[in-house]
């Protein structure tokens, strides 16, 4: 804890009831946090009290706080637009920071006797170059498209020194390119080509359409139907690709989506741009340690526009923007123009802000090895039990036992919404004989946590707290497990999946009410996944000891055959069976065996023979 908490705390009481700016410095005299406030005494003494009240990243910025300054502004706006700039100078470690990585983009044609149109980041002089675009998505999409409907090669080949070597690639195959890698097409034929896509990328789709449509009108007058045909072909092409765009197109012509996904730790803020009602832009932010959503979203709006010239006039957010009026202030200010924040419920701009959202979540899944799905399952399953953060890593307990022969426990894990085989365990019940399966939960999670204390420096294994535990059955188990998490002094999120009386899961409790998963459709098949994953893997365990004890009883009951033998006797017959009807011979010959142990094997099975 900050020794400096209590001397903080008295001199943020003394602070006046005004607006203003607070500037947080470490011991190095360090700018590390810069924040407004509408009465500054009221929020700046909220960071020097009860620790308890704040996130992670908050407490660890008080824990560096040495001393700070604050400036008194007439506003709450003026206070917005001081913030503003003095985060732009100082990049304090914690407020949002974005790096501005927007560079131009270009369109490159090469200046050779077969020419390639490719993205360039800048002229280079090698070739004719169209530009330049603030949007690097723009030119890769325009790129793509333009290879795609006039079906120009991408491969690696030089032209025309390479005419007919190899055969040609898959593009060709699939009708994605034209194949000139076959020396078919004369270098007058490409050019024209290469000619039509370079007034398509200039002029658009429309333009070139009608253009197109004129051209093969005049080719099928002359008679030069295989021409008319390709250019046909053509058309559709370009229909095609016009027919996607309208995908994420919107009714409101000039607008930017902002989106955020976060799970609790890190985060990713999307920007879908439109101007003319199309997406001509997409930008994605990587936040790690993000803290409060709610203070970094506007953060993130207010640094986004400080570093971008364009503003639209309206900005599409997928939640209420804290301090929204003084943001719309500031944006108009700076667009010259109103600029409102809005944020839909319903319509298309709602599907526009899910689907902004969805490549959001895609994107921090990707950077965390896991799939966007996956992970959107796990913050639904994180909202619906009301948990901090996102469960990325989720423990789940089983028992198994047959008349309270043979008690044991299965332990699965989930990592970003897969199993993590690696970290399964098997535990035996050792403190009592009989069926208990509360008494049995509470021994295996008891030792599950001495073990956590004894390995909590590593963060492996063990020695990682998990997300979430997820028991399997109600009440009774929830209620044995509590105490033990209580006792071991962790706080992890409880809770237990309930069977109906199908043994498949319905519903999640935290032993006093339930929550009902059928209706939500992703996170009852996700839950009901480690259900069944964690009752496998516990049964599997159980009847692996039942095998065991069985094959005690039995041959290792023999004198002089101990396990090794016992294995190695079973995995060379293949069974009890077929060791009791060999012959002395054969047991002799067998792997391991020796006469004397032969023969102790032979006459115990032939004695019971005789016996019976």
């Amino acid at each position: 804890m900050n020794p400096k908490l209590k001397e903080l705390r008295e001199k943020a009481m003394n602070l006046p009831l005004q607006p203003g700016v607070y500037i947080m410095h470490n011991s190095k005299k360090e700018i590390i946090y810069i924040g407004k406030a509408k009465a500054l005494k009221n929020r700046v003494s909220q960071y020097f009290g009860s620790q308890n009240n704040h996130n992670a990243k908050v407490r660890r910025m008080v824990e560096n706080v040495d001393y700070f300054e604050y400036i008194i502004t007439d506003s709450e706006f003026e206070a917005l637009v001081l913030e503003a700039s003095l985060i732009k100078q100082n990049k304090p470690r914690y407020n949002i920071l974005l790096k501005d990585d927007k560079g131009y983009s270009y369109i490159k044609i090469s200046k050779e006797p077969f020419p390639r149109i490719t993205e360039a980041k800048k002229p280079d002089g090698t070739g004719e170059f169209i530009g330049p675009y603030t949007s690097s998505y723009y030119v890769k999409n325009a790129v793509d498209q333009t290879v795609k409907i006039f079906k120009l090669p991408t491969c690696g080949k030089k032209f025309p020194e390479d005419f007919g070597k190899g055969r040609p690639c898959l593009n060709f195959h699939i009708k994605q390119c034209c194949g000139l890698c076959r020396g078919k097409i004369s270098q007058k034929e490409y050019n024209e080509t290469i000619k039509e896509a370079v007034e398509f990328l200039k002029n658009g789709t429309t333009i070139s359409i009608k253009e197109l449509e004129k051209e093969m009108l005049e080719a099928a007058e002359n008679l030069e139907f295989e021409r008319a045909a390709k250019i046909r072909d053509r058309i559709t092409s370009v229909k095609r690709m016009s027919d996607k765009q309208k995908v994420v197109a919107s009714k409101v012509r000039e607008q930017d989506v902002i989106a955020l996904f976060a799970d609790g730790t890190d985060g990713c803020f999307q920007v879908f741009r439109f101007s003319n009602g199309m997406l001509y832009d997409r930008e994605t932010f990587l936040i790690k340690d993000i803290g409060d959503e709610s203070t970094a979203f506007s953060e993130f709006i207010l640094q986004y526009y400080a570093m971008r010239d364009r503003i639209p006039p309206c900005l599409t957010t997928d939640r209420e923007v804290e301090d929204s009026e003084n943001i719309e202030h500031w944006l108009s200010d700076k667009a010259g123009r109103k600029v409102v924040i809005f944020a839909p419920q319903r319509g298309e701009r709602m599907q526009l802000v899910t689907m902004c959202k969805n490549n959001a979540a895609e994107v921090l899944a990707q950077s965390k090895n896991s799939q966007g799905k996956q992970y959107a399952v796990l913050k639904e399953l994180g909202e619906l039990l009301g948990l901090k953060k996102v469960p990325v890593y989720i423990e789940s307990y089983d028992i198994s036992n047959l008349a309270g022969t043979e008690n044991v426990a299965g332990m699965v894990v989930f990592e970003n919404g897969r199993p993590l085989k690696s970290a399964y365990r098997k535990f035996k019940i050792k403190l009592f004989e009989g069926q208990d399966d509360y008494a049995s939960m509470n021994e295996v999670l008891t030792r599950r946590f001495e073990e956590y204390h004894k390995l909590k420096n590593t963060g492996e294994g063990f020695g990682r707290l998990p997300d979430l535990i997820l028991l399997d059955g109600g009440k009774g188990q929830i209620s044995a497990v509590r105490p033990v998490l209580k006792k071991a002094g962790v706080d992890v999120p409880l809770f237990g999946m309930v069977k109906d009386d199908k043994h498949k899961t319905r519903a999640i409790t935290d032993g006093e009410g339930e929550i009902e998963l059928k209706s939500i459709r992703s996170t009852y098949t996700f839950v009901s996944e480690i259900q069944e994953e964690v009752h496998r893997f516990a049964i599997g365990y159980h009847h692996q000891r039942r095998s065991n004890s069985t094959f005690k009883s039995s041959l290792t009951d023999i004198e002089g055959i101990g396990t090794t033998r016992a294995k190695n006797l079973l995995k060379h017959f293949g069974s009890i069976k077929n060791i009791k009807e060999a012959e002395l011979e054969e047991l002799e010959n067998a792997p391991g065996m020796t006469r004397n142990a032969a023969n102790a094997v032979y006459t115990y099975f032939h004695r019971e023979d005789e016996n019976t």
